[in-house]
């Protein structure tokens, strides 16, 4: 028994559109990115043309829309000619945070959490730490590019700076997002899907206290010019980095406003108060 059909992003939506016909129930799009822009569709012309023109021969019959960031729920709004909510996926609100350990680190630690992949700014941010000293790079997460990076960091002569920790459990993953200096969030621009997107990491390294570097894209401007919780970077060259980090490094009073930010942040910015949208979304029907 089925009262309503949800499609997770645009590759599920046309058997959820033909069963939501067939049995005349409602079909909501839950558009977890932009996804006739992901860069593996855009760089395919024909591939993408198939993709959009699903897309404009189904989204607009849904009862009920939404996606990740205010800047694709308005793309989106126009494109489709129907609304979309904003649903983040942000951390939930923990009232007893644990304790940051940071300093008892003998060098900060800048934290990567995610896939390594093309994208991800990885070998550029390798790189800079050619131009760092007193940091560690941790790298938390394997993929594509796992043996590429490895062989980066020992072409280099940077294997004293850089760790590989594979994959971690989530539980894991909080204890050494706690004991971060600084998380990184970085993305190449290739293609909107990047351009608007809003990783949940960013909200991670929030909630534990942890200021964030970040591409200067939509979102993340957005979020900094409310509530600045990190800083941005204009490129991804490897000097560009460098100096990013280098400056808060430098700057202990503007580091500390940043933590002061986080936990600002994280007052407001939590699942408990996001999902009040999503069930408002589900209880209309």
């Amino acid at each position: 028994k089925t009262d309503v059909l949800t499609a997770i992003d645009l590759d599920t939506i046309l058997p959820n559109y033909g069963v939501s016909r067939l049995r005349r129930l409602p079909l909501v799009y839950d558009a977890h990115e932009y996804f006739s822009e992901l860069p593996e569709v855009v760089t395919r012309p024909f591939v993408k043309k198939v993709w959009e023109f699903v897309a404009q021969r189904t989204i607009p019959h849904a009862a009920a829309a939404y996606t990740v960031g205010s800047a694709l729920a308005e793309i989106f709004t126009t494109r489709y000619q129907i609304p979309f909510k904003t649903v983040r996926n942000i951390a939930l609100k923990v009232e007893k945070r644990q304790a940051a350990i940071r300093n008892n680190d003998s060098e900060k630690i800048l934290l990567y959490q995610g896939v390594l992949n093309v994208g991800r700014g990885l070998p550029e941010l390798i790189l800079a730490m050619r131009h760092l000293t007193g940091v560690q790079l941790w790298l938390a997460g394997e993929g594509d590019l796992s043996a590429n990076l490895r062989q980066l960091v020992a072409s280099e002569g940077l294997t004293e700076k850089v760790r590989f920790l594979g994959y971690v459990l989530p539980a894991d993953l909080k204890e050494l997002t706690a004991r971060a200096y600084l998380g990184i969030n970085l993305l190449e621009n290739l293609g909107l899907n990047y351009y608007y997107s809003l990783a949940n990491k960013f909200f991670d390294y929030l909630h534990a206290e942890v200021p964030s570097l970040n591409p200067a894209f939509p979102e993340y401007l957005h979020l900094l010019s409310c509530y600045q919780t990190g800083v941005t970077v204009a490129d991804l060259a490897p000097q560009t980095i460098a100096a990013a980090i280098q400056n808060l490094l430098d700057e202990d009073e503007n580091y500390a406003f940043l933590q002061a930010e986080c936990r600002r942040a994280a007052e407001k910015l939590h699942w408990q108060t996001e999902a009040q949208g999503l069930l408002a979304i589900y209880e209309a029907f």
